[in-house]
């Protein structure tokens, strides 16, 4: 059996998407250089991403933003509990 991973997170100004296969990261979005990024190493037959998975990796930054935003208005009354 193998353990598949995608993990895609977002802050106000930061955030993350990437693959992970048995522990090992396989892709990430690197939002600062604007591409996706392969860090496999050389001894491995290499995996590739199908091409745009870059661009779905900005959509889903931006849905997550828009999602955050939602529970952040509709939680803003709750009061904090212990």
């Amino acid at each position: 059996l193998h353990v598949d991973r995608q993990v895609i997170g977002c802050s106000d100004h930061d955030g993350e998407q990437a693959y992970n296969l048995d522990g090992e990261e396989m892709w990430f979005a690197d939002f600062i250089k604007r591409e996706g990024v392969e860090p496999q190493p050389p001894f491995i037959d290499h995996m590739t991403y199908v091409d745009g998975a870059y661009q779905g990796a900005e959509v889903n930054q931006q849905i997550c933003k828009t999602s955050l935003d939602v529970v952040r208005r509709a939680m803003k009354d709750f009061k904090i509990e212990d």
